[in-house]
C-alpha cells in the first residue's frame, strides 16, 4: 500500500528541481526597484535566494545589479543616485541617442618624431562615430563586454570568482574591481530556459570602482610608447622620459580626487545597528560575510549534503509516512493547502518565529518573507519531522531550515541563533519598543539608535511630546495591551457593537467575528469585527455612526483611526491604480481602530460613592470595527479571517494564476480593470443566502478548495 503512494524517497531529490538553477556562483547581486512593483521585486529576490545567490539590499555591496531598465544612461544614473563610487569613464557607455552628444571615438595616431625621440601616441576625440540604437543586436553588447573584460580582467591578480562554477555565462574576471548593471530579463529567461544564458546579451553598463590605490607604474622601454592621461597637457620630452611615470600616477590620483562626489546622507542608525548585528548568528549578515570570504578565496560555500545512500537515512526514509498531496504537487502558496492550528512541530516552529522576529527588527525584509514561507509550510506538514530530507521536500523550505532543524534535533531542542538573540541586549530593547502599539521596526530602531532611549521610561521622560497620538496611547496602555482577550470577552464586545450598529442603522445588520477568534484561538490579541447589511445604502458611513454611539455610552475611550476609504469611492472594489488613496494594511474597507474598555464593573456604585474619580479596573482592549458592503462580504470575511502568510499568498496566487487583484473590498481583473463578481451579486436570484456561502463562493471562484478557518493558521 505504501509503495503505491509517493514518499520522501521518490521526491527527496526533487528539491533541486524545485529550487531551479544553482545561482550560488554569481557575485553579490542587487535588484533595482525601479519600474518594478513590490511583488515583482520580491519575486525576483525569492528566485535568487532560492537559487543560493548571495543577495544584498545594499547596492554598495553589489557586484552585479539587475534591473528592469534598458538604457546604459539609466543604469549609470541609478548607480549615481544610490551613491556608488565609480571611476568616471571618458568614453561613456551610452547607447544610441541616449547621450546628449554623439559618442566620441578615440582617434589614435603617432606623431612624427625625430630619430632621437621616442614615438608618441596621441589620443583625440575629434571624430564622431555612429552608434546603434536601443535595440542593438547582441554583437554590440559583446564588444562592450570584451572591452570591460580587457580593461578590468587583468587589473587584478585575484583568481576567477569561482573556478568550479559550471559553464559560467560571463568571463570570470568581469567583476574584478567593477560593478556590472544588466537587464533583469537575463534572470527570468535563464530560469525559463532552464540553463544559464550568456550575460553579454543583457549587459547595460560596466563601471570600474574607484580604487585608485591599485594603480602601479608601467615598465617603460624604448619600444613601448607611453600614453598620456586625458585632459592633462604633455610635452614630447615628458612622454619620452620614463623617469616621470610617478608624476603620471600622481596626476591620475589628483584627477580622481577632483571628481565631485554625489551628496549622500549618512545613515547613522544603520551604521550603529550594523555594529550590533553584523556577524551575529541570528543575523543574515553573518551568512553574507561568510559568502564574501568564500568568494574572495575562490571556494564555493558549503551546502548541506544529502546522504540518502547511508544505512541510517535509508532506515529513516523507510519509516516515513506518505507525503501529502500538496508536497507531491509542490503547492507553493499556503492558500492551496490546509494549515491547522495545532502542529506536531510547534516547538521547532516557535524557534523559527523568534528568528523571524529578529529579522524584522534588523530590517531584513528578504529574511522575513523567507522565514514566513518556511513556517507556513512546516505548520501545514501533518507529521512529526524526523529528518532533514523531509524539510527539503517541503515547498518553501531550503537547506538553511534543514540545517536549523538538524541543530535543533541534535542539541535537545536548542538552536544557538535563538539563544544568542534572546540574550542580545539591543534586541531585548528593540522587542520592547516594537510591542508598543503604533511603533514598527523602523521607529523602534530610531528610538534605540537615533534617540538613545533604552527603556519605556526614557521614551516617556525624553520623547513624550515627539510621539504620535497612537504611540502615546500605545505606551500609556502598554501593559494592558499585552494581556490576551478570552473568547467570552470577544463575544461580549461583538454583541455590544452589534447592538449599537442596529440602533443607529437597521436591525438587518449582520456581525462576523473574524481574526484569531474565528481561527479557533483560545485567546486573542485584539478583536476584529465585520459589520455588513444586504442593502448597500445601510453600510454607507456606518462606521462613523457606530463609533459615535459607542463613545457616547463610554465603551470607546479613544478612537485612533477612522477611515472612510470605501465610502469615498462609493463602496466600489479597490481600483487597480491607488496612487491617490492611502493603503491601510491588507485592504481599504471602511474601519475604525479604537481603544475599548467595559464601563461597568460589579463594585462601580460603591467605588464611585467613596471616590467620584475611582478608576475603572477593566483592562483596555484593542478593537477593529470593519464595514463591508454585502456584494463583497465574502472577500472581506476571507481576508480578515486568514493568517498573515495565507493572505499574502492569496494575493500572490490571484496575480500569478488568475491575473486578478485581490482585496478585501473585492477582486478586479488586472487586464481590464473590471470587477470580478465571484459571489453572484449582480443577479438577485443568485445572491448568497448568508456570508458563509459568500466566502465559499470566493474560494470556488478563485479555483481553490475551501478551507475552514481553523485550517488557515499559517503563523
Amino acid at each position: 500500500m505504501q509503495g503505491s503512494q509517493p514518499t520522501i524517497n521518490t521526491i527527496g531529490h526533487g528539491s533541486a528541481q524545485k529550487i531551479g538553477l544553482d545561482l550560488s556562483f554569481i557575485p553579490t547581486v542587487y535588484i533595482l526597484a525601479s519600474h518594478l512593483s513590490s511583488a515583482e521585486q520580491h519575486e525576483a529576490e525569492d528566485v535568487l535566494s532560492n537559487g543560493g545567490a548571495p543577495l544584498t539590499y545594499d547596492i554598495k555591496e553589489a557586484k552585479l545589479v539587475l534591473g528592469n531598465i534598458s538604457r546604459a544612461r539609466r543604469a549609470k544614473l541609478e548607480l549615481q543616485w544610490k551613491g556608488v563610487q565609480v571611476i568616471e569613464d571618458r568614453e561613456e557607455q551610452f547607447e544610441g541617442n541616449d547621450s546628449p552628444y554623439a559618442r566620441k571615438r578615440r582617434k589614435i595616431e603617432y606623431k612624427e618624431t625625430k630619430p632621437d625621440e621616442a614615438p608618441v601616441m596621441l589620443c583625440s576625440h575629434s571624430e564622431t562615430g555612429s552608434e546603434t540604437g536601443n535595440d542593438a543586436p547582441a554583437s554590440h553588447s559583446s564588444s562592450q563586454l570584451s572591452k570591460s573584460q580587457s580593461s578590468l580582467g587583468h587589473a587584478s591578480g585575484k583568481p576567477p570568482f569561482n573556478e568550479h562554477a559550471p559553464s559560467l555565462p560571463f568571463p570570470s574576471k568581469l567583476f574584478d574591481d567593477a560593478v556590472v548593471v544588466a537587464k533583469l530579463d537575463w534572470l527570468h529567461q535563464s530560469m525559463s530556459a532552464g540553463k544559464y544564458l550568456p550575460l553579454d546579451s543583457y549587459l547595460l553598463y560596466t563601471a570600474p570602482l574607484a580604487r585608485l590605490e591599485t594603480f602601479s607604474a608601467p615598465e617603460c622601454s624604448a619600444s613601448t610608447p607611453s600614453v598620456p592621461a586625458f585632459n592633462t597637457p604633455r610635452t614630447r620630452t615628458q612622454h619620452a622620459e620614463c623617469g616621470n611615470d610617478h608624476k603620471i600616477i600622481e596626476r591620475a590620483k589628483a584627477d580622481g580626487n577632483s571628481v565631485r562626489k554625489p551628496y549622500r546622507k549618512k545613515d547613522h542608525i544603520k551604521e550603529a545597528a550594523d555594529k550590533d548585528f553584523v556577524g551575529q548568528s541570528f543575523s543574515s549578515s553573518s551568512q553574507a560575510a561568510k559568502a564574501r570570504i568564500a568568494r574572495s578565496s575562490g571556494i564555493r560555500p558549503p551546502h548541506l549534503l544529502h546522504q540518502t545512500t547511508s544505512e541510517h537515512d535509508e532506515a529513516i526514509n523507510a519509516a516515513l509516512p506518505p507525503m501529502p498531496d500538496w508536497v507531491v504537487q509542490n503547492k507553493v502558496y499556503s492558500c492551496e493547502r490546509a494549515t491547522p492550528r495545532d502542529s506536531p512541530n510547534e516547538d521547532f516552529i516557535a524557534q523559527l518565529k523568534r528568528i523571524r522576529l529578529a529579522r524584522v527588527l534588523t530590517m531584513d525584509e528578504i529574511g522575513v518573507r523567507a522565514y514566513s514561507t518556511s513556517i507556513a509550510s512546516l505548520a501545514a506538514y501533518p507529521y512529526t519531522l524526523q529528518s532533514t530530507n523531509e524539510i527539503l521536500a517541503l515547498p518553501g523550505c531550503d537547506q538553511k531550515i534543514a540545517q536549523l532543524f538538524d541543530e535543533y534535533k541534535t542539541n535537545d531542542g536548542h538552536i544557538q541563533a535563538v539563544i544568542d538573540l534572546e540574550a542580545d541586549p539591543a534586541l531585548k530593547v528593540l522587542r520592547e519598543f516594537y510591542e508598543i502599539w503604533g511603533v514598527g521596526a523602523v521607529t523602534a530602531r530610531e528610538f534605540y539608535y537615533g534617540k538613545g532611549w533604552r527603556d519605556l521610561d526614557d521614551i516617556i521622560e525624553y520623547g513624550w511630546k515627539t510621539l504620535s497620538r497612537v504611540q502615546q496611547i500605545g505606551l500609556k496602555y502598554y501593559d494592558e495591551f499585552q494581556l490576551k482577550i478570552p473568547r467570552a470577552e470577544v463575544e461580549s464586545i461583538a454583541a455590544t457593537i452589534t447592538k449599537h450598529a442596529k440602533r443607529v442603522s437597521d436591525p438587518g445588520i449582520e456581525t462576523i467575528i473574524v481574526g484569531g477568534y474565528r481561527r479557533g484561538k483560545a485567546e486573542s490579541g485584539d478583536v476584529d469585527v465585520i459589520l455588513s447589511h444586504r442593502d448597500q445604502n445601510m453600510t454607507y458611513e456606518l462606521v462613523s455612526e457606530v463609533v459615535k454611539s459607542l463613545e457616547k455610552d463610554g465603551w470607546i475611550t479613544h478612537c485612533l483611526t477612522l477611515n472612510l476609504t470605501n465610502t469615498k469611492r462609493n463602496q466600489e472594489p479597490l481600483p487597480l491604480r491607488t496612487s491617490t488613496l492611502a493603503g491601510h494594511g491588507f485592504d481599504t474597507l471602511d474601519k475604525a481602530l479604537v481603544v475599548w474598555q467595559d464601563p461597568k464593573w460589579p463594585t462601580k456604585a460603591t467605588d464611585r460613592a467613596a471616590n467620584p474619580n475611582a478608576k475603572n479596573p477593566n483592562p483596555h482592549r484593542r478593537v477593529d470595527i470593519i464595514i463591508s458592503p454585502w456584494r463583497t462580504v465574502g472577500c472581506a470575511v476571507e481576508g480578515w479571517t486568514s493568517g498573515t502568510t495565507f493572505q499574502r499568498d492569496l494575493r500572490r496566487y490571484c496575480k500569478k494564476k488568475k491575473a486578478w487583484k485581490f482585496d478585501s473590498s473585492g477582486v478586479r481583473d488586472r487586464a481590464t480593470g473590471a470587477w470580478v463578481d465571484l459571489e453572484g451579486w449582480r443577479n438577485e436570484k443568485t445572491r448568497c443566502r448568508d456570508w458563509k456561502e459568500a466566502e465559499k463562493r470566493v474560494f470556488k471562484g478563485l479555483g481553490l478548495v475551501y478551507r475552514e478557518p481553523c485550517d488557515r493558521c499559517t503563523g
